[in-house]
């Protein structure tokens, strides 16, 4: 590998109530291969400018659209690899097409974008110009989560009959937004975050376990989306049927309201042979259940025979040390670094192929059918073409 160190811009991720912009710094930094280069931090100019230098931001701007165009016109030697952007909703679509117009790889937080025409537009710049373009389902990046889809395609569990998906959180059970809490705040505003609350935000996770594992996409689904807090614009529990294409079924729940809960996200994919089974509250384990055998576990560990070779790269630990968020978060860093570094001729791993532009663009697909079943009283919606 070149010894030249990524340089990974920022758009967003500033100031003491953005949670994203941590993480990600953590992550992007955690392999000792990248830099923070370049970041466009606040929507305001001048704090924008105090968050960069306060975070050690090579260069900062006051705005995304200033970094993109002075990046764009540095020498390839100096300007940023690729961008992530940590910003709420709808600033996702701009910054994202000036990157792909300006040849910068970009990992863009999930949802893609707030409509699914803005997605579409997206993947036409991304795929018009060949960008590197990682959507950040971050638990994806769990190396027991990888595993499981490696299994799937091997047929360890035969043909997919049904994949169940879950997401319960607790943290929007009372209106928290009207306490001025801003993470509340833009998640539950519909100019911010869409059409669907709990549905872009977290139902879109529970769905690309549907695609990541089971390799597998809805046809049509019937959508259930509530709102329990009195006065709330946007769902906070989310709840789909899924037909796949396939023939197999897929139930999504997911929830904010969920008291008790806290990031209890996790999926159960069987099989006409066997089950997967995965929890984050114990994703070290994948586990595996066989027709008339013992129950398998799965542990996670570079040691480990069973683990391929395709995921033994991304994991940094012996067993028995767990790998956690930010390590799942760093290894979609991880695999767009690898792309961008291989297309150049570096001499790399092969990249896991963790979700991309169309993955995000069948996300908004997914909540668009969802909002209009539910609208229509949980009635039977064709899922939009995503192509």
């Amino acid at each position: 590998m070149s010894q030249q160190k990524m340089r990974v811009g920022m758009v967003g991720g500033g100031g003491p109530a953005n949670f994203f912009g941590g993480p990600h710094r953590r992550a992007i930094l955690i392999d000792n291969s990248a830099e923070l280069t370049a970041g466009a931090l606040r929507s305001n100019a001048a704090e924008s400018l105090e968050s960069a230098r306060e975070l050690f931001f090579t260069r900062g701007y006051p705005d995304w659209q200033t970094m993109m165009q002075q990046e764009a016109k540095l020498p390839a030697s100096e300007r940023i690899d690729y961008v992530t952007i940590v910003t709420p909703n709808d600033a996702h679509f701009g910054p994202a097409d000036a990157a792909a117009a300006a040849k910068i790889g970009v990992l863009c937080e999930k949802p893609l974008t707030t409509t699914l025409d803005e997605a579409r537009r997206l993947h036409a710049s991304v795929a018009a110009g060949n960008i590197p373009f990682v959507v950040a389902y971050t638990y994806t990046g769990f190396p027991m989560v990888m595993l499981a889809r490696e299994l799937v395609r091997d047929g360890a569990i035969g043909e997919v009959r049904k994949v169940e998906a879950w997401y319960p959180q607790g943290w929007l059970a009372t209106k928290l937004e009207s306490e001025g809490q801003k993470q509340a705040a833009w998640r539950v505003d519909p100019a911010k975050a869409g059409a669907s609350g709990c549905g872009g935000d977290i139902g879109t996770h529970a769905y690309e376990f549907v695609r990541f594992v089971a390799g597998r996409q809805a046809t049509r689904i019937r959508g259930r989306l509530k709102t329990f807090v009195p006065g709330r614009a946007l769902d906070d529990d989310f709840t789909v049927l899924a037909e796949l294409d396939n023939g197999g079924i897929a139930t999504v729940a997911a929830s904010q309201i969920t008291i008790g809960a806290q990031n209890d996200n996790g999926f159960r994919v069987s099989g006409t042979t066997g089950t997967l089974e995965w929890s984050i509250t114990d994703h070290t384990v994948l586990k595996h259940y066989a027709g008339g055998q013992p129950l398998r576990l799965y542990r996670q560990g570079a040691e480990y025979g069973y683990i391929p070779g395709s995921i033994k790269p991304y994991l940094r630990l012996p067993s028995g040390h767990p790998e956690g968020f930010h390590e799942a978060l760093a290894n979609l860093h991880r695999t767009l670094e690898w792309t961008i570094r291989g297309r150049r001729g570096e001499k790399v791993p092969t990249p896991f192929e963790h979700p991309g532009i169309l993955d995000g663009v069948a996300g908004m697909a997914f909540v668009e059918a969802a909002v209009s079943s539910s609208q229509q009283d949980g009635a039977w919606v064709e899922m939009p073409k995503i192509g």
